[in-house]
């Protein structure tokens, strides 16, 4: 037992039991499986019916053997890291019928952003972002998971929360969804511990999904082992506000365009109006106010899509009125024939709706300097807090010079590399790298061949960005590959005109509009004959 691998003590939430007792206490496999078939369970027991490929439940006893001496060959796969991408990969890898231990070093350790030990907690927004699947590339990946069986997009779906054409979720419950089924699940063990290095020689699958928030010793070892200079960049959290406390006799409810979505109505967002001397009195006091800074992280650059606020106004005094402030879209309710200069808006955050957040208000700021300015915002004059904004370091790897097209380490093959280490971002994409690295680990403990999906799919789309499809470098300059949204610049283009049903020529918006939809039916079709060969 070395010192980074589990011990008894750490494995929770799982009875002493064997995986194989375990499901032969179960109700519906009692009688089911003799002493002797019991005995060849020990190493791996197929999955009950989540897997959707071995009802063997339904099987007659004899015929059982010749499986279960198959699977009683295969060893577990280590998982490690408990978040959105770590916890899709062991579903993934136990849906296939393969036994596989969760490594999570919460609550054993804590990190600067996450609140509670759940699994999958999610740190920043609460929004999964576009649902729409016809002309979004993170609705379209939304979708391509739902058809495989992702267990973080099922458990968005029953927390949901309303926010106009988003999938927002309900924090807690989603984590708690998650925490529970993983929990269930009779082929995961989950165990609390922090890895302080690399894996044991003698875990021959492991998947490293530690995420943004690596700790520093397992950090180190990964960018010692890779060769690389660097690992980490900076990200931002935007502040969550008590609904109770917001002004409506100022803000008003409306989604933009009074855009409906899931479980929205077309009135989803709080808005909060400025004027043009209260917005610029606002972008003045977001440069001057007092903003934490860290001199050990000096250097690390910034991810565009996740940019603090006042870092932000510093580029321009017109940035934030074109970004997350902008007005378009937007009535004022209490006055609708003035038109709003800039607008903040805030989602809801929990199934209560006790609880919204500042959408694009990721900050540095400090404490007393939030609370300060963002009560400047008609609306939010007297704004209570339920969190306040802050700064932590993230962490990924140079993928297209380290992972190979199955997202192993080129050093180390038995480490594959999962979530926004990879240099993927936000939760969905996260998740859906994590979904991927599952089944590849689960095919490559199987001798099973694993066909990745076509780049023309959102999933295959992400994953030949970061396992190749990007420049090394741009101008003979450093490195240029950043952690990157699935968008529609990652898929390949299309091979006929872009034309109206007609065979009219289209011009502008109507243009891009039908060009995406044309990528996504592509995207659907190639998935589903992705799928139909697996």
């Amino acid at each position: 037992m070395t010192a980074n691998s589990p011990t008894s003590a750490s494995l929770v939430g799982k009875s002493t039991k064997s995986p194989a007792a375990r499901l032969a206490s179960k109700s519906r496999f009692k009688g089911q499986l003799s002493p002797s078939q019991l005995t060849l369970f020990q190493k791996r027991p197929p999955d009950p019916p989540q897997a959707g490929v071995f009802f063997w439940a339904l099987l007659p006893a004899p015929s059982l053997i010749p499986m279960v001496a198959r699977m009683s060959q295969s060893k577990t796969i280590h998982v490690i890291g408990g978040g959105l991408a770590g916890s899709e990969a062991a579903w993934q890898i136990a849906s296939s019928g393969v036994p596989v231990i969760l490594h999570e070093m919460r609550p054993v350790r804590g990190t600067d952003a996450h609140q509670t030990d759940h699994l999958a907690e999610l740190v920043c927004s609460n929004s999964f972002r576009s649902d729409e699947a016809t002309t979004n590339a993170v609705g379209l990946i939304h979708r391509e998971m739902r058809q495989m069986n992702s267990i973080i997009m099922a458990c968005a779906d029953a927390n949901q929360v309303p926010a106009g054409g988003a999938l927002a979720v309900d924090r807690d419950g989603f984590a708690q969804a998650v925490t529970q089924r993983i929990h269930e699940h009779p082929l995961i063990t989950l165990s609390r511990e922090e890895m302080t290095g690399l894996p044991p020689g003698d875990w021959d699958n492991v998947i490293i999904a530690t995420g943004p928030l690596t700790s520093a010793p397992l950090a180190q070892a990964i960018l010692e082992r890779t060769g690389e200079d660097a690992l980490a960049f900076f990200d931002a959290i935007a502040p969550i506000v008590h609904r109770d406390s917001i002004d409506m006799d100022k803000a008003w409810f409306q989604s933009r365009y009074d855009k409906q979505g899931p479980g929205g109505t077309g009135a989803d967002y709080i808005n909060c109006p400025l004027d043009k001397d209260q917005y610029y009195a606002f972008i003045d006091a977001l440069i001057k106010g007092d903003k934490t800074s860290f001199k050990e992280w000096e250097g690390t650059p910034y991810f565009d899509g996740c940019l603090p606020i006042e870092v932000m106004a510093e580029r321009g005094p017109e940035t934030l009125r074109h970004g997350p402030m902008k007005p378009m879209g937007l009535t004022n309710a209490h006055n609708p024939s003035v038109k709003a200069y800039a607008v903040v808006q805030l989602r809801q955050d929990n199934a209560l709706g006790t609880l919204y957040n500042m959408v694009g208000f990721q900050t540095k700021l400090k404490y007393g300097a939030q609370q300060d300015i963002f009560r400047t915002i008609p609306g939010l004059e007297k704004a209570e807090f339920a969190r306040l904004g802050g700064l932590h370091r993230n962490t990924y790897l140079n993928s297209p010079r380290v992972l190979d097209e199955r997202l192993r380490l080129k050093a180390e093959p038995r480490l594959r590399f999962a979530g926004q280490i990879t240099g993927c971002e936000g939760y969905v994409e996260s998740a859906a790298v994590g979904l991927m690295a599952g089944r590849m680990a689960a095919a490559e403990r199987l001798e099973r061949n694993f066909t990745a999906p076509p780049v023309t799919t959102a999933m295959g789309a992400l994953l030949n960005h970061i396992t190749g499809g990007h420049l090394e470098v741009i101008d003979g300059g450093p490195r240029s590959f950043q952690p990157m949204n699935v968008n529609f610049g990652l898929f390949p283009p299309l091979t006929e005109p872009v034309r109206a049903e007609d065979g009219k020529r289209l011009k502008g918006p109507e243009k891009s509009v039908a060009k995406k939809k044309m990528m996504t039916s592509r995207a659907m079709r190639d998935h589903a004959d992705w799928l139909a060969s697996l």
